[in-house]
């Protein structure tokens, strides 16, 4: 009797072997590769810990802070200097005066006087339509961008001599940006509510307030869904000085 592997079917079978044995030989080497990259990139640590990863929200969370921190310190400089321009530099009562207007009107300076402060919110998070209203769409429930630049432009139309926009003022460069439901303004980031504040005559104020056709539209969802409105007065608010970068910033082209 012949020797099955001595055979041409069993030469056959022994060379068919050959490119299986290589390619689980080759599977196991790159497994082990991996496991020894994976380890050094440890380094005895738990990679998969909710601890280790570096989550969006903390990293704006945190560069807000920072923004915030730098716009203070920002503002103890400003306040030196301005003391330092308090001395007698040899300018003259009209200069003095010209100077004093043109840093009310960049908003470099605070503001004291009547006011009237919108505060815009979100619905509740049950909100329901009211009876003779369609249900409400997820962004129907929400503060957009249109609804906080509105009432600002509202305000500014009334005559308004100074904004603020939560903790901070109004310059002429200010962009009022929502992403999402919140709020990014001058490098930091808010939630709802959103309160804006104006210095001027209330019954301007108010009457700007009134007569825009987005606001309007904006006291339709508050009957429809409950999104937030108030309005409020004050005889003597005082809003901060801007003290922020005033720089402007452009692009330019390469080379």
């Amino acid at each position: 009797m012949s020797n099955l592997a001595d055979s041409p079917e069993g030469a056959a079978r022994r060379t068919s072997k050959w490119p299986v044995r290589v390619l689980t030989a080759a599977v196991f080497a790159l497994a082990g590769l991996i496991f020894v990259t994976s380890a050094n990139t440890a380094k005895g640590t738990n990679i998969r810990s909710d601890s280790s990863l570096l989550k969006l929200s903390d990293l704006i969370g945190e560069r807000s802070d920072k923004n915030g921190s730098l716009t203070d310190s920002n503002a103890a400089v400003r306040a030196q200097i301005d003391a330092l321009a308090q001395r007698d530099d040899g300018s003259t009562e009209a200069q003095d005066t010209r100077r004093e207007a043109l840093e009310k009107s960049a908003g470099t300076t605070a503001i004291a006087g009547k006011s009237v402060s919108v505060t815009l919110d979100d619905a509740p998070p049950d909100a329901t339509a009211n009876p003779g209203y369609p249900e409400p769409q997820p962004n129907d429930l929400v503060i957009h961008q249109q609804d906080l630049q509105a009432v600002v432009n509202a305000l500014w139309d009334g005559g308004a001599q100074g904004i603020q926009v939560m903790d901070q003022r109004l310059i002429s460069t200010s962009a009022v940006r929502c992403v999402g439901n919140t709020l990014i303004l001058q490098g930091r980031v808010y939630s709802p509510p959103y309160k804006v504040t104006a210095v001027g005559d209330p019954d301007k104020l108010r009457a700007a307030l009134d007569a825009s056709t987005a606001l309007q539209n904006y006291q339709l969802y508050v009957k429809a869904y409950g999104l937030g409105w108030k309005l409020d007065e004050d005889d003597g608010a005082t809003l901060p000085a801007y003290s922020g970068p005033i720089d402007l910033h452009y692009a330019q082209p390469a080379g």
